[in-house]
């Protein structure tokens, strides 16, 4: 039985949340400053929310053959990630340490899920499929701004630190 297009990609996102939540969790063990390990704990916590919500979509379409629009999906701008993060992030990691570079392969894996989700938001017919991914698509959104705001300021130290500036 050839499977459906629409369990693909929800086969595809759970796989890249899983892996997100694995990278997020362990950058967080590894990381010895308190607000850089708050910010990726918090990270892993917010695609374990994504696993789970995925998984009961999963359920729920191999179950009725189509999305639950019942499905608890919040408002991105009622979550706690912009609180945890602050500028003691970036003033705790030093551009060419590990947590700088984990934020560069974050921000790798944030653009492909967009992509994932955006893509899907627009081919999708269901309408719940297609809200589903849409606000996924603006959650990893959210999240590539705030890593993409680490990685800006960590880039501005070490420049400054260098005097790479040309004036």
């Amino acid at each position: 039985m050839k499977e459906s297009r629409s369990v693909e990609i929800l086969k595809n996102a759970i796989l890249l949340e899983k892996r997100g939540k694995a990278f997020y969790g362990k950058v967080a063990q590894q990381t010895k400053n308190k607000p850089t390990r708050e910010f990726f704990q918090m990270m892993a916590d917010e695609e374990e929310q994504h696993i789970r919500l995925l998984s009961d979509q999963f359920k729920t379409f191999n179950d009725n053959g189509r999305f639950n629009s019942k499905c608890s999906i919040e408002k991105p701008g009622e979550r706690i990630a912009s609180s945890v993060f602050t500028d003691d992030i970036t003033k705790k990691i030093n551009a060419a340490s590990f947590e700088a570079a984990a934020v560069s392969a974050a921000m790798s894996m944030e653009e492909r899920a967009i992509r994932l989700y955006s893509e899907r938001g627009k081919t999708a017919k269901d309408p719940q499929e297609k809200a589903l991914y849409r606000w996924l698509a603006q959650w990893e959104t959210e999240h590539l701004e705030m890593l993409s705001k680490i990685d800006r300021e960590l880039t501005e130290t070490i420049w400054n630190d260098n005097s790479f500036w040309p004036f």
